[in-house]
């Protein structure tokens, strides 16, 4: 019974078999079924070991376990052509070593090299690339060529350079950070700066370091910070990350806001190996976050053991002038003690002489000095005005008492009153005429 049944099905099959059925041209018809297998097969038949196909990332998206995107690229004419790509779960398990060795990730804008069988997928009418191998060195060779082309160009700008030639404040405390918050990086930074104990004063701009739009966030706050005046320096952090996460330290846009910074900008990105365009032109770069806090403290302590050795060679020096200043006083003071006593010796010495010549002369000094005494008073007696009034002189004054020297101190009918030896005598005004 059940092998009457198979036969009946062939013969089924035979009777509604798909047949070739050619045009009104005689031209074959295909059903939509037997074209995508023609297709597959033409496609198979030709690309029978695969193929390798490079361009740029775009539309990348991750459903489940599979990665989808579009291969970009442009033709001759300007006009943009693209491919889509599958990388199923298996395939991108067995890449996952060979991206993470290369330090590459997939993203958009990136330019990869890779390898596939091409697929039309009768479903959706679509063809497709499936993705079965990566070139990381064609990845990291074309990143290469566009930061020697960006360091080119910001050398012959004058940038490459201008950072580095903005003054450092010897005491660098106040920073204004560019990271985003409580990542690796940050967290790493703010340890080893609040370890330290020195007074920092920190202000973060927080900001996206990695995708699409991170580089217009990076600059934009590069600037902003750059334009205060509460802040010594900026300082750029990325903690570790693939190279394509990194690439965008190679962007053109941080890059010139760094070189235009009129602050000094420290950088502290990624691993030890790495070195990016914006690492380049920053005043200082260090290697990793941790790296930049370090050498931040290092100058600060570098300046705080300066100025206490520098205090302490000036009281070492102040003690050293004033033990000499004190030695030059004691040997001034005892010179000056020998000559006060030779001169005092020599003083007194003169001094007996002349008190035994004065003791020699005195009487005799003694006598002249009286004779002229004598002669003094008698002058004075001459001049004593009652002496004068008593030969016949005579002194008249106004009414208020003041001496009458001239006829111009009187008028007619003024009071006048006349001293004489014996008395006064008053009298009245009748003339006052001065002499022709």
């Amino acid at each position: 019974m059940s092998d009457d049944l198979d036969d009946l099905d062939g013969d089924l099959d035979d009777v509604f078999a798909d047949e070739a059925i050619d045009g009104p041209d005689g031209v074959r018809t295909f059903s939509i079924a037997e074209l995508a297998r023609e297709i597959n097969e033409v496609l198979g038949d030709h690309f029978d070991e695969g193929l390798w196909v490079w361009g740029e990332i775009s539309g990348l998206s991750v459903k489940g376990e599979n990665t989808y995107f579009s291969l970009v690229d442009v033709d001759a004419r300007g006009a943009k052509v693209q491919v889509n790509v599958n990388l199923w779960r298996r395939e991108r398990a067995k890449l996952k070593e060979t991206l993470k060795e290369s330090g590459l990730e997939l993203a958009n804008g990136i330019k990869i090299r890779i390898f596939g069988d091409l697929d039309y997928y009768a479903g959706f009418g679509k063809l497709s690339l499936i993705m079965r191998g990566i070139d990381p060195n064609y990845t990291l060779g074309d990143i290469a060529l566009q930061r020697e082309e960006l360091v080119r160009k910001l050398k012959q700008s004058g940038h490459y350079d201008r950072n580095r030639e903005t003054e450092l404040n010897p005491v660098p405390l106040r920073l204004g950070l560019v990271g985003s918050k409580g990542t690796a990086g940050i967290t790493d930074f703010l340890q080893q700066i609040e370890e330290s104990g020195l007074g920092f004063d920190i202000k973060i701009a927080n900001v996206t370091v990695q995708g699409d739009s991170a580089p217009t966030e990076v600059s934009t706050a590069i600037r902003a910070l750059g334009r205060r005046d509460d802040i010594d320096v900026v300082v750029v952090l990325r903690g570790g990350g693939s190279k394509i996460e990194l690439s965008t330290f190679d962007s053109e846009l941080i890059a010139m806001a760094i070189a235009e910074s009129p602050l000094p900008v420290f950088t502290g990105i990624g691993h030890q190996i790495d070195l990016h365009v914006a690492d380049e032109v920053a005043h200082t770069h260090h290697k990793t976050p941790t790296a930049c806090a370090v050498a931040l403290i290092e100058l600060v302590r570098r300046f705080i053991d300066e100025t206490e050795g520098a205090w302490s060679d000036i009281a070492s020096r102040a003690a050293q002038l004033l033990d000499e200043a004190g030695h030059g006083l004691t040997k001034v003071a005892r010179e000056i003690g020998v000559h006060t006593h030779t001169a005092v010796t020599r003083a007194d010495e003169r001094l007996d002489d002349r008190i035994g010549r004065l003791r020699r002369r005195a009487p005799q000094l003694l006598a002249e000095r009286s004779l002229a005494v004598d002669n003094f008073e008698k002058r004075v007696a001459l001049l004593d005005p009652v002496n004068v009034l008593a030969r016949g002189w005579s002194i008249t004054r106004t009414a208020d008492g003041r001496v009458i020297r001239s006829a111009d101190d009187v008028k007619v009918g003024d009071e006048i009153v006349t001293t004489l030896r014996d008395g006064t005598t008053t009298a009245t005004v009748k003339d006052a005429r001065k002499n022709a």
